[in-house]
């Protein structure tokens, strides 16, 4: 079945990109989550539109992948989120609250999309997580999340 990525996916590849993948990965996965759209001729206009946008967010050269690289490694990032007494969150840290973090610790403006968390954070501690910011270039942003 052809679809059309409307996020990016890890194992396939980006917003925009039309690819081929089985019946059931496309509807239990794929569908059910709003990673994808179903291919169809008219489809071509949202395929241009998404182009569009991703490349409106894009990281432009390799250099500057490549300075927000060592920007990013060379700190760390404070996320604040609710705790209880032993330490264990209520919830998760998401790749939207490390964005924000980031952000507020005077860092780029970083795509949610973009961000990995290869664990999902639900303890305060050190954590890390994996920022791709160019087809070439991955950041790993070392994470202190404490309880606020």
């Amino acid at each position: 079945m052809k679809v059309i990525l409307t996020h990016e996916v890890s194992s396939l590849g980006t917003a925009g990109d039309v690819v081929d993948v089985k019946d059931g990965y496309a509807r239990n996965f794929l569908f059910r989550r709003g990673l994808a759209t179903a291919w169809t001729k008219g489809g071509q206009k949202q395929v241009d539109a998404i182009a569009k946008g991703r490349e409106v967010r894009e990281v432009k050269t390799l250099e500057e992948a490549k300075s927000i690289k060592g920007n990013l490694e060379n700190g760390t990032v404070k996320v604040v989120a609710h705790a209880g007494a032993a330490g264990r969150l209520f919830g998760a840290v998401s790749p939207a609250d490390v964005a924000d973090a980031v952000k507020a610790a005077g860092g780029p403006e970083l795509d949610r999309r973009r961000i990995e968390i290869p664990t999902p954070i639900k303890s305060v501690g050190s954590h890390q997580a994996t920022v791709r910011l160019h087809p070439e270039v991955q950041a790993t942003v070392k994470l202190d999340v404490v309880a606020g």
